[in-house]
């Protein structure tokens, strides 16, 4: 008996062992055996955390000790150390590590259930819609039917347009519905005044005036005794009236009322400084050329409204804004990452609700075209954070577009009536992000027929471009994916090359010259002249893009530099700098960059350019287009040499790249006989594929 007491106090560590030991009856001996080589491998998982990793013992958790993480800590995302750390010593730092553990921990658990919103939200994507693709062809055949591409069509008509009268009634008449005539906004200046007494004595007196805008006519008695007949404004359309305005002047006098917005939004009082940050320094960033034209907050009051209304909205935007602290105050703690991802989740959360309700199907678009498009104006290239493609939320847009049957209202739009803006921006994403995918745009069908009729859809005054430019890069999207599917030859891809050739010649204005958009005081921009500059820049992009669907195109051919170097000096008619409009120009500055070669003058301008715009050219979709760029130019301007045959037959076995094409390079041989160097030809869609990337450059 004593001898059988101190084995068992000899043997402390396999308790569970000798308990199970006891358990089995003796005439089964081969299963007690089986029993101790189990118990012995559930006991080596489950070990004190005395003896393993530092992380596991601060979260006082059992660790399994694998090499060179554990298990625990591969699946809460922490960083595993088994090397005692630097905060192990002090109390204080072993306290605010573990929480960062925790916060990352959270953050772990957060990423896990947007994935799973994503899986719902791609199931509601594909069942909570029809399938609208039939659909869509139907109608593609039906507006394409006896209304080709016609390459005798003259795009240099005037377009006249009214001009308004203030005093005209306003009838709602079939032509001319209400509301929709343009013309610029009344200002109404409202001054406060606040005065403080104590005991009767005035100590403080405050004055601050707002102004607000409306499109609501002032009283005939009120301006006719103090503005006389001939001094009301006239619109004109070629050129249109120029009003200079000092930004500054604006901001200032916009301030309040900004302040005064910010707090009828219900946010948390945690969310606040994220909703003011938002709306101080990201809500400049997204529609710069908008602003220009406008000349008024009317569509900041739009994204007001629907930070107030739309709960998807408003946790999108509260994720921009936390993305775009994050990147620009160079903040690195969990706190910021946490904040991004839970009002992402929020976000979807909201979405995928709304969806199964399938009620305010507007409200849903708009928060799906936010979560679309405001990230091309934020966040850093290296962003780790997961999120749902750009092109997977496209597909809800296509469909909630039919379903509101915008495509329809942006068909009836005259000259004179506002086109849908929800519309306007999904024509944008989709011609732009249409040759991001090397597929055909969804609505091709509506943009041919408002290329036909020479209707605008509003692009030229929401991204820069002329409308009848961007018709046409749809037209070679289209012609891409078409010679992409084989279906149609290399004969028929030149003839269409030709005809869109001409069609770009008819968006050529009668005056060519470039001049710098600033006013005469130099203190303000004339939005007319700038979209004329940068509808000269898309242009050239659009004549590269359509010139390399030529079979054997090559970016040395001597067209294809005169077309780069004509776009480098387009380019010195843009205001550059962290104010200019070179985020407006990313996708004309990819197609060109791409296909520029190390000798050509637009390198070097971009070079100067990115140096001007300093922190900002690393953010946003401008910080992505020079990331690829960058990318693209070290695999195409490698010159690589052929080896001999002798040595290409010993590494056969090595798998050729199959984004990699071979193409002779002008530059003299290398002094070995019968060699010279090749450039390995690189498209840079094939590189977003290699590296992964899903960018939307717009």
């Amino acid at each position: 008996m004593p001898s059988t007491k101190k084995s068992t106090s000899t043997s402390p560590k396999k308790p569970a062992v000798l308990k199970n030991e006891s358990t089995p009856s003796k005439p089964r001996p081969s299963s007690s055996k089986n029993g101790n080589s189990r118990n012995k491998s559930d006991s080596g998982i489950h070990k004190r955390s005395r003896s393993g990793c530092y992380t596991c013992r601060l979260r006082r958790k059992k660790c399994d000790e694998k090499h060179p993480s554990c298990s625990a800590c591969i699946n809460l995302g922490v960083k595993c150390e088994y090397s005692r750390p630097l905060w192990w010593g002090a109390p204080e730092q072993r306290s605010m590590e573990k929480e960062k553990v925790k916060n990352r921990i959270r953050q772990t658990k957060m990423n896990e259930k947007l994935v799973s919103k994503r899986g719902r939200l791609a199931r509601f994507y594909e069942a909570g819609f029809p399938d609208f693709q039939h659909h869509m062809a139907d109608h593609a055949h039906t507006y394409s039917n006896g209304s080709p591409l016609s390459t005798e069509y003259d795009f240099n008509n005037p377009m006249l347009s009214e001009p308004y009268d203030p005093f005209t009634p306003r009838l709602s008449t079939p032509a001319f519905a209400e509301g929709h005539y343009i013309h610029d906004a009344y200002e109404v200046d409202i001054k406060t005044e606040r005065q403080m007494f104590v005991n009767d004595v005035p100590i403080c007196h405050e004055s601050s005036t707002s102004t607000f805008n409306t499109y609501t006519p002032p009283y005939l008695h009120a301006t006719l005794p103090e503005f006389p007949g001939d001094n009301w404004p006239i619109e004109q359309n070629h050129p249109a009236p120029f009003l200079e305005l000092d930004p500054a002047l604006y901001e200032a006098r916009n301030s309040h009322s900004y302040s005064f917005w910010q707090t009828n939004i219900p946010v948390e009082d945690r969310d606040r400084p994220l909703l003011n940050h938002f709306i101080e320094n990201v809500l400049r960033l997204i529609f710069p050329i908008l602003e220009a034209h406008q000349r008024g907050p009317s569509r900041t009051k739009a994204i007001i409204h629907s930070l107030e209304t739309n709960k998807s909205y408003l946790h999108c935007c509260l994720s921009v804004a936390a993305i775009h602290m994050k990147t620009t105050t160079a903040l690195e703690n969990e706190d910021i990452d946490h904040d991004i991802m839970r009002h992402r989740y929020e976000a979807v959360s909201e979405l995928c609700q709304a969806l199964g309700e399938d009620t305010d199907h507007k409200q849903i678009l708009e928060a799906t075209l936010a979560m679309i498009f405001f990230h091309c104006s934020v966040g850093s290239v290296d962003d780790y954070l997961p999120d749902i493609p750009w092109s997977d939320h496209f597909q809800a847009v296509s469909n909630l577009v039919e379903r509101l049957d915008l495509p329809g209202a942006m068909l009836s739009c005259g000259p004179q009536m506002q086109p849908p803006f929800n519309m306007t921006l999904t024509a944008w994403i989709d011609i732009l992000g249409s040759t991001m995918l090397g597929k055909t745009p969804q609505f091709a069908h509506m943009y041919r027929e408002k290329h036909l009729s020479s209707a605008p859809s509003g692009l030229r005054e929401l991204m820069g471009c002329d409308d009848r430019v961007m018709y046409l890069i749809s037209e070679i999207a289209c012609l891409e994916a078409l010679r992409a599917e084989g279906r149609v030859d290399d004969i028929s891809v030149c003839s269409h090359v030709q005809a869109l050739g001409q069609q770009l010649d008819f968006t050529e204005p009668y005056d060519r010259t470039l001049e710098l958009p600033y006013s005469a005081t130099g203190d303000a921009i004339r939005p007319e002249q700038l979209t004329k500059n940068m509808t000269a820049v898309f242009r050239i992009a659009a004549r590269i893009y359509l010139c390399s669907l030529v079979p054997g195109f090559d970016r040395h051919q001597q067209s294809n530099l005169n077309l780069v170097a004509a776009l480098a000096d387009a380019l010195q008619y843009i205001p550059a700098g962290p104010d200019g409009y070179d985020r407006s120009l990313v996708w004309p500055l990819l197609i060109a960059g791409t296909f520029s070669i190390p000798s050509s003058p637009l390198r070097s301008v971009l070079n100067e350019r990115v140096i001007l715009m300093g922190e900002h050219a690393d953010l946003g979709s401008f910080g992505r287009m020079w990331l690829l760029l960058q990318e693209v130019w070290r695999l195409a301007d490698d010159p690589i040499l052929p080896a001999p045959l002798d040595i290409q037959s010993g590494f056969s076995s090595v798998p050729e790249q199959p984004y990699l094409k071979q193409e002779r390079s002008p530059t003299p041989a290398t002094g070995l006989p019968g060699i010279e160097p090749q450039n390995q030809q690189v498209h840079w869609r094939d590189v977003m594929q290699r590296n992964g990337w899903r960018f939307l450059l717009i």
